[in-house]
């Protein structure tokens, strides 16, 4: 009996203690946006207790004494959140909290001045097509390839090269991929290219693996975003200066040789932030070089950032960020690809011609912003800018089969290896009869960009009329400086030896310099459901050559020859949106395009008219966009590339009328977002259909186009994109699947059937990947790249075929604290 009364004691002294603790549940979404936000951290610092939001964004603690706690929210992407709760004894508190979205540290100041989408906040006001990746997005897969990073985004057009991604072809809306001259590639707002009028190929693109963001603008992006004004735009946004002591540190390895380390750490005071970063990353490469050899890379990026600013309730608010950026990188990666027979049978191969192929670059870049709003209807964003860029590509460019015979540039030898079956054994290692048999080039080159960027911004109207209007200037000036040379090599059994060392600036020497003024009126009018935004753009560029000629490496002008080209542009344009209600809007654009024409007399500028037309539905988890678009080019430019086959001049040449038309689709939806579960499964499926071709024929000056008739189709443009994104989502995991169809590219202008000579492969690419939250402060990470290790070829240029990336992994740790 006494045991009894014992243990029933016990028993109501517990039930009471429980009694007496508390528990608190809790939903989390987006400002703005009401999305769900699934794995976001919850962590009680008074008792050190936490949980992870659900699949659904739902969140439980339980067990808490009553008491008053200090909650901590936190989730990647999104400002971290913190609460004071009042727990009563027994009480079972219900909340909901929404989280702000981290997208640019600019306090008290507005972000449209420096931004193509606003966040996904700001999407939905925007008259036109454009798409927002961030940190969330970016932190599933962890890409460093742009290639794969955009694969997803609709109107997107890429050509792979050497399977890393470093020196990406992309288009967008059939613009051409060239280098990805035809597009406006920008960090944080400023101009990336390293001379964007003068000579806009991209051989140094921003290191996308330590970006927070990535945006892409098409259609409406003409107005503002130049000087490439047909296709669209990207912009890259770099790590921000967190608004509290913060850090994070990523380190991933995987096979052939892949190695990755990304680090950050950063605070922010009344009146000073800053932050401090570095990207590393290496491979040995996947290719397999005759006799054995590294075809990887190695990539050293390093960024710091200092802002200072007024108190946040200054009368007149001021900020100034100073942003310093270096970026050095060895490559060993060539222009020579393979036959079709050696593609078939070894497709990773390199050819012994190309054992000494590398590139070498360093990019610097400076950036001073200040912004100020002296009125509560008036801000001020003014940027300073300047980077520099050297890049030595020593690569094979020619070979020679006897001392007396012709050079035979490498484009030539893998478009008829019969005819040049001399020149193409040499290339795979046989004995060279005579000493100057290979020529090398070191393509020498150094760049910079300079100017000074204004944007003010006005806005004014009443409750039921809201008005704004933007105003732009930029002066601009970059150059290229071309100091090139060849060496000779004769190969003895598969190994290249040095017989002559060329002298530099007796190939390429050459100087070209453009100045450009740029100006832009931009006023966005939003009259109940009609948002309008009618905008103008004037263009003022002047390019100017200076040839030294190839006897003359002093410069010392005895045999100087110039030329120079100008060109005056105003770029009208409009955009409408119409909101049917709360769920639907859909939306019109017509605007000009415009790209410049370099320094080559009598080219003119590309010119064309574009027009768009979409519609938007967003209702909970489901959100559909469709987007129908028209380019009529009156005069398309081309570019002689030697990465696209051509000489490698890089002057620009007519092409004439060319229509490209197209349909963009993008669904996403949760389809347990209904169900009673805790999981979500977010599905995305975007479709792509372009069709352009050359409304009139003509003898092209590169060789990469040849001989064009009227209704050949556009080389390079693939006429079917089809992506799919598949996420399994809990609190503490995640899984996901990428996978990408397109079909096979025209390699040369044509029409009708492809022939196989001219033609990629199509392509089914899957990657997987997938997070696991050890801690609150760390998550274990593993992916899969190409999953099914698919063999395909990706370009017949510049001298041919180039294989994808097969099958990779890349396992590691992601800290943060």
């Amino acid at each position: 009996m006494r045991k009894l009364l014992i243990l029933l004691i016990f028993t109501i002294t517990i039930n009471g203690i429980n009694a007496q603790t508390a528990s608190i549940t809790g939903s989390l979404t987006e400002t703005g946006t009401n999305n769900i936000i699934p794995g976001a951290h919850i962590f009680l610092d008074e008792l050190k207790q936490g949980t992870v939001s659900d699949g659904k964004g739902r969140f439980l603690l339980n067990d808490i004494p009553s008491g008053t706690y200090h909650l901590e929210i936190s989730s990647l992407g999104f400002q971290k959140q913190y609460q004071k709760v009042l727990i009563s004894p027994g009480e079972h508190l219900k909340v909901h909290w929404e989280l702000t979205e981290d997208f640019i540290e600019i306090p008290g100041i507005v972000i449209e001045r420096t931004s193509l989408s606003g966040g996904h906040q700001g999407i939905q006001d925007i008259p036109g097509s454009v798409h927002y990746l961030g940190p969330a997005e970016l932190d599933k897969f962890n890409y460093s390839d742009i290639n794969r990073i955009l694969r997803n985004i609709p109107g997107v057009n890429i050509q792979e090269e050497e399977g890393f991604g470093l020196r990406p072809n992309i288009g967008l809306r059939g613009s051409g991929v060239e280098r990805s001259s035809k597009i406006t590639i920008m960090e944080d707002g400023v101009l990336m290219a390293p001379a964007p009028y003068a000579a806009p190929a991209a051989y140094y693109f921003p290191t996308s693996g330590r970006m927070q963001g990535v945006e892409v603008r098409k259609g409406s992006s003409q107005i503002k975003y130049g000087p490439y004004t047909t296709g669209g735009a990207i912009n890259f946004i770099s790590t921000q200066i967190p608004n509290q002591f913060s850090g994070k540190v990523r380190i991933l390895g995987g096979n052939f040789g892949s190695r990755t380390v990304h680090a950050t750490i950063g605070d922010s005071y009344k009146n000073f932030g800053f932050s401090l970063e570095t990207y590393q990353a290496q491979s040995d490469g996947f290719k397999e070089l005759d006799n054995g050899g590294d075809t990887g890379y190695n990539l050293q990026d390093y960024v710091a950032k200092v802002r200072v600013n007024t108190n946040p309730d200054a009368k007149v608010p001021q900020s100034l960020t100073i942003k310093l950026g270096q970026s050095t990188g060895e490559s060993n990666e060539t222009y020579l690809g393979l036959t079709d027979t050696d593609f078939d049978a070894t497709p990773f191969r390199r050819y012994s011609g190309s054992q000494k192929d590398v590139i070498n670059t360093t990019q610097r870049q400076l950036m001073l912003r200040h912004q100020i709003q002296p009125f509560n209807f008036m801000d001020v964003t003014t940027t300073v800018y300047r980077t520099d860029f050297e890049r030595n590509w020593y690569k094979l460019d020619k070979v020679r089969a006897s001392a007396n015979g012709d050079q035979v540039s490498i484009s030539r030898i893998l478009d008829d290896p019969v005819t040049f079956s001399q020149e193409f054994d040499i290339i795979r290692g046989v004995t060279s009869p005579n000493n100057d048999a290979l020529n090398v080039k070191a393509n020498n080159r150094e760049y910079y960009a300079k100017g000074i960027q204004t944007v003010m911004g006005f806005r004014f109207g009443s409750e039921t009329i809201r008005s704004d209007l933007e105003v732009g200037l930029r002066f601009h000036q970059d150059q290229i400086d071309r100091f090139q040379w060849v060496d000779q090599y004769k190969m003895e059994d598969g190994v290249m030896m040095l017989t002559e060392s060329g002298t530099p600036g007796t190939e390429s020497n050459r100087v070209e310099t453009a100045n450009a003024f740029a100006g832009y009126l931009q006023y966005n009018l939003q009259v109940g459901a009609w948002t309008i935004v009618p905008g103008l753009r004037y263009e003022n560029i002047k390019i100017e050559r200076l040839d030294y000629g190839k006897m003359d490496p002093d410069r010392s002008g005895t045999d100087l020859s110039t030329r120079s080209n100008q060109v005056n542009v105003v770029i009208p344009g409009v955009g409408v949106d119409y909101k049917f209600n709360s769920k639907w809007n859909s939306f019109l654009g017509i605007h000009k395009g415009f790209s410049p024409p370099g320094s080559k007399e009598g080219t003119e500028p590309e010119e064309s008219v574009n027009y768009e037309l979409g519609f938007r539905y967003q209702h909970k988890s489901l959100y559909i966009q469709s987007v129908m678009f028209f380019n009529d080019y009156s005069n398309l430019l081309g570019s002689d590339l030697a990465a696209s086959g051509g000489l490698g001049t890089t002057d620009q040449f007519n092409g004439g009328n060319v229509d490209v038309s197209g349909i963009e689709f993008e669904l996403q939806y949760d389809l347990l977002a209904s169900a009673k579960t805790s999981l979500s499964l977010p599905v995305g499926i975007t479709y792509t259909l372009t069709e352009g071709k050359f409304q009139n024929s003509f003898e092209s000056e590169n060789d990469g186009w040849g001989t064009v008739e009227e209704g050949d189709e556009l080389p390079y443009l693939p006429e079917h994109q089809l992506a799919l994104l598949v996420g399994l989502e809990s609190g503490k995991f995640s899984i996901n699947l990428s996978s990408k169809f397109q079909s096979a590219l025209r390699t040369v202008p044509g029409q009708g059937d492809i022939p196989l000579n001219e033609s990629t492969d199509s392509q089914f690419v899957v990657d997987f990947s997938t997070n696991y939250s050890l801690h609150k402060n760390i998550t274990l990470f593993g992916s899969l790249r190409n999953l099914t290790d698919q063999v395909y070829n990706v370009a017949r240029r510049p001298a041919g075929l180039r294989p994808g990336m097969p099958r990779s992994f890349m396992v590691g740790v992601k800290a943060q604290f």
